[in-house]
């Protein structure tokens, strides 16, 4: 049967770009289909990953003046900017991304659609545009990555204005005197260390326990050390009532009450802003009709190739649940495209160590075993510290909090698990992914030349300092150095 293209991608995220430029070396045609009539990139580019990345960077260049320079006049260097210089400097990144999207997809000849998508069979869609024409197209396979949108709260309304959402968030005209988060997820936290930069106090208000509970514990007490040092209130195990406007002291109050304190709590802020999960992207995209299989959740269930219960329907990105990166979402389009066109691949992302970046002030990434699972799991374990406050990088800038951790077996030093709290975390994790690909030890770190000064000589010190700890627990240094 001969088709329109060879793939139609619905969704222009990092899963369907991934997918489009992959298929696109298979020689293959594609089309995309994308609901924005303005722009590409989805949320990955207008909403979510890039422009808040955007404005950490704003933020963080004015920490750094501070750091660097001290207060001016008694002005403290966030008191010079307004929100409006911070918004087009978000603005101008975003045009820029936009445009290399769009000059990727041209060059490759890529063809795009704009309107909604709907699946109408196993191998056909049903667009329909903002003039509400109708138009079917044919392919060979079909890739969802229509991504997802933040949950709605229960107990009150998001009204983009007192009440914000991780999207509105981004569109403030002002930098808020006072900003209380209701979250404690990976989210919660960044925007509660960018605004702290930007001079906000800042309340996150948990409906959970704990915030980020699958850190390493030495990491978690590090960033709870800086998010006290920078006034960041945390309150964990808090039930929002209500939230309502104080037009007598023009500020919104939040009611709440906690399991340690059962009585109503009120605190006063300029704005709200509420992270409490995402929810996939899946409907009004014919997925009933055709008995493709969802999770409870809601995700569209895949196997190891990201194929649907539907054999010629695939899908990737955020509509089919963790991780929900967008770094695994690229590989996850990529993966897809070569199980169409390229044969079989190995694409159980699930047996793989995948590293995590969250993009607070300063970061954190992590990947592998922590201290603690490799207690519960009886391994033999050493880990090996490496503070910020040691390296020379981290000296000329002015970047002395943080903390890279390894941990790794004890008789072969193979490396297990790295752990970082500090700047450049998400860049410096790669290495030591690297290392663990491959079932290295940590006597890479030291046998090799690293540049000096760089933030990756914390490898070289952690693994001394971790080979330190296994001489002193019996183990004769000389023989562990000498060990294949």
């Amino acid at each position: 049967m001969k088709y329109d293209y060879d793939v139609i991608i619905i969704g222009s995220g990092p899963a369907g770009f991934s997918c489009a430029m992959q298929s696109t070396k298979f020689d293959k045609k594609v089309l995309i289909v994308e609901a924005s009539s303005v722009n590409i990139g989805g949320s990955w580019i207008q909403k979510g990953t890039v422009p808040s990345k955007a404005l950490r960077a704003a933020a963080k260049l004015i920490q750094s003046f501070h750091s660097q320079f001290g207060d001016e006049r008694g002005r403290k260097p966030f008191e010079k900017f307004r929100m409006e210089d911070i918004m087009d400097y978000k603005k101008t990144i975003l045009e820029g991304k936009n445009k290399k999207v769009k000059d990727d997809i041209i060059k490759n000849e890529v063809e795009t659609v704009r309107g909604w998508g709907r699946i109408t069979g196993k191998n056909t869609i049903e667009v329909v545009d903002n003039l509400n024409t109708k138009k079917e197209y044919s392919a060979e396979y079909i890739l969802i990555s229509t991504g997802s949108s933040p949950a709605e709260p229960q107990n009150f309304t998001i009204d983009h204005e007192g009440v914000l959402d991780y999207s509105s968030i981004l569109e403030l005209t002002h930098i808020p005197r006072r900003l209380i988060i209701i979250g404690g997820g990976i989210i919660s936290i960044e925007f509660a260390t960018i605004f702290s930069a930007l001079g906000t106090r800042v309340t996150i208000l948990n409906e959970q326990s704990e915030v980020l509970p699958f850190l390493d514990g030495e990491i978690k007490a590090a960033l709870f050390k800086s998010i006290k040092k920078k006034n960041i209130q945390v309150i964990n195990n808090a039930t929002i009532e209500k939230i309502s406007k104080n037009e007598l002291r023009t500020c919104d109050e939040v009611l709440f009450r906690t399991s340690e304190e059962d009585r109503l709590q009120v605190v006063e802020t300029d704005h709200v802003l509420y992270v409490g999960g995402k929810i996939p992207n899946t409907k009004n995209l014919g997925l009933e009709e055709l008995g493709i299989k969802l999770t409870k959740h809601g995700h569209i269930k895949v196997d190891k190739h990201f194929k649907s219960s539907v054999s010629s329907i695939y899908a990737a990105g955020d509509v089919i649940g963790e991780p929900s990166l967008a770094s695994a979402s690229f590989l996850q389009g990529r993966l897809a495209s070569v199980d169409m066109f390229g044969g079989s691949v190995d694409a159980m992302m699930g047996d793989r160590d995948l590293p995590y970046g969250i993009y607070s002030v300063p970061e954190i990434s992590g990947i592998g075993l922590t201290e603690e699972q490799a207690t519960d799991l009886n391994i033999d374990y050493t880990v090996g510290r490496a503070y910020y406050n040691n390296i020379t990088r981290a000296d000329l800038n002015h970047e002395t909090e943080g903390l890279l951790k390894l941990v790794f077996r004890t008789d072969n030093l193979k490396l297990i698990g790295v752990h970082i709290f500090g700047e450049h975390a998400s860049d410096l994790i790669h290495l030591g992914q690297s290392i663990m690909a491959h079932n290295g030890n940590i006597k890479y770190f030291i046998e090799r030349v690293l540049n000096y000064p760089t933030y990756s000589e914390a490898y070289k010190i952690a693994a001394y300092n971790g080979l330190n700890r296994v001489h002193k627990s019996g183990i004769k240094y000389k023989k562990v150095l000498d060990k294949d």
